[in-house]
């Protein structure tokens, strides 16, 4: 039975993650699909670029909820062992990644990755904060932050002395720079977009 219980979990988990946020709000809110304009990307930052600050940091709560709902299933639904949240927690960051509703296509994997920090563990989402914010404001660049910060966040897992969290962070730290190939290619050609903001951003209009 429970067994059973968590292959449903599991499948809900996975739809929840797919559940394509960006999408929905370009098509609802905006009559386009946001697949079709600037970066491709249905995440929350080709939305802000796209769509403004309001629908950008709205797809961006919705992802980051996904993961941590799904990572609390253990404790909403009473399953007992707190490791199972990252089970759960990483089929939703690949439904997220790769949406049945998209073609098996999706985003870039981060927010859903910080919705799982968020709900797995309050202390290590905060230290990740501490250090995602201040970067993205020195970079001006999301890729370039969400990959280093990917890195950053699996060595500071060590910290915590729970092999299940950085077992997990080594899994997304393949996965985010796997996502992020077309990225690092602008980046070296040094044509990667970049948000209106931050150090990097003022220096280069300066």
């Amino acid at each position: 039975m429970l067994t059973i219980k968590i292959a449903l979990l599991l499948i809900l988990a996975y739809l929840l993650g797919s559940f394509p946020t960006g999408v929905i709000v370009g098509k609802v809110f905006f009559y386009k699909d946001i697949r079709k304009l600037g970066s491709g990307n249905p995440g929350s930052t080709n939305t802000f670029r796209t769509f403004g600050p309001i629908a950008g940091l709205s797809v961006l709560l919705v992802d980051v909820l996904k993961g941590t709902l799904a990572t609390l299933f253990p404790a909403i639904f009473h399953l007992g062992p707190h490791p199972l949240g990252i089970l759960f927690g990483m089929v939703a960051i690949l439904g997220h990644t790769f949406s049945i509703f998209l073609g098996f296509k999706g985003g870039k994997a981060v927010a859903t990755t910080a919705g799982f920090i968020l709900g797995y563990n309050l202390a290590f989402f905060c230290v990740c904060a501490g250090i995602f914010f201040p970067m993205l404001f020195i970079t001006s660049i999301m890729s370039l932050t969400a990959m280093l910060c990917i890195t950053l966040f699996f060595i500071f897992s060590f910290l915590f002395h729970d092999p299940y969290l950085s077992s997990m962070m080594f899994v997304l730290l393949i996965l985010i720079f796997n996502r992020h190939k077309a990225n690092i290619i602008r980046l070296k050609n040094g044509t990667e977009n970049i948000i209106p903001f931050g150090i990097y951003y003022w220096l280069k209009n300066k």
